[in-house]
């Protein structure tokens, strides 16, 4: 009887699963090899056809490339900044550590959409806060379009979602850190390890499975920015803040000028970069088990308990 009741109340959370994630998977996996705008009630069958063009297609690649550089800058920067700071956060002796976590935090719990439009706002080179100070300092002669110029509105986009994602990595840097024994620490301390060595020898290598864990949780969030990206810039200027989850979006539901939809083709391109995205988080899986019994043998090395 309690068996039933456990699938009783998990019933309503895959009925919503099933409508707003699986089907969908799974229908746009079957809508790629159509060619159909979404308008019309029926497409026509086009086998690999979709799949043939996008990979001919350049304006797919270089969207492509982007996601990947925005990850490649994002991520790294994140993970380094985020775990400095859960290092001083997580020491006991400082005081009023708990009020700057939720200082740190606060932006997570603001929608993409809502940061976007107010760093829209923010980075206006007409009465932009940003660029007043920087005028007002001296430290420009005049205002940055740090949106409107293909030189500087990746960047702006790239920094505007450290700052927001921040918070999220810094308390998985915490809860990893507080996994590691104290008794190491001490017994370090003794031995007349200072901080740095402490970290180096005891912290990093006992972390080291949670900073793949946290790697590939970064990874996989920073592919999907598609509410901050269109908020801020929609993709421009010239393209050059097009990912891929916009170049999809612009495919399926906003064509320029009077080309019908493409929902068969934007489908096509979305498996692909999804295909992608699960060979990285397969990797990174693996890198994870790896990493596990790396942890094991420093623990026994460390003469800690494996947990």
């Amino acid at each position: 009887m309690t068996t039933i009741w456990c699938y009783v109340f998990i019933l309503p959370a895959m009925i919503l699963a099933g409508l707003f994630t699986f089907y969908p998977i799974v229908a746009s996996w079957f809508i790629s090899f159509l060619e159909w705008s979404g308008i019309t009630a029926d497409g026509e069958f086009v086998g690999l056809d979709n799949y043939r063009e996008a990979v001919s297609d350049p304006f797919f690649w270089r969207a492509f490339g982007r996601s990947f550089l925005f990850t490649s800058i994002d991520v790294p920067i994140r993970l380094f900044l985020a775990l400095v700071v859960a290092i001083i956060l997580n020491d006991a002796a400082l005081r009023m550590r708990s009020i700057f976590r939720t200082i740190f935090f606060l932006p997570v719990v603001t929608t993409m959409a809502v940061v976007g439009v107010v760093w829209s706002l923010l980075l206006s080179p007409f009465d932009g806060p940003v660029n007043i100070a920087l005028l007002e300092t001296g430290l420009v002669g005049t205002p940055i379009d740090f949106l409107g110029s293909v030189d500087t509105a990746l960047i702006s986009v790239v920094a505007v979602h450290i700052w927001k994602s921040f918070g999220i990595t810094m308390i998985y840097w915490l809860v990893a850190l507080q996994t590691v024994p104290a008794g190491l620490y001490e017994a370090a301390r003794m031995d007349g390890a200072g901080r740095w060595r402490m970290h180096r020898d005891i912290t990093m290598p006992l972390i080291k499975p949670f900073a793949i864990l946290i790697a590939l949780i970064s990874v996989v969030s920073t592919l999907q920015v598609f509410g901050l990206v269109q908020a801020m810039t929609q993709g421009r200027p010239n393209y050059s803040t097009e990912l891929v989850e916009l170049y999809v979006y612009r495919l399926a539901f906003a064509p320029e000028g009077a080309v019908e939809p493409r929902m068969g083709y934007a489908s096509a391109v979305a498996v692909i970069f999804g295909v992608a995205v699960m060979v990285i988080a397969l990797g990174q899986g693996w890198a994870l088990r790896r990493a596990r019994s790396l942890r094991a043998a420093a623990r026994t090395e460390t003469g800690g308990e494996d947990q």
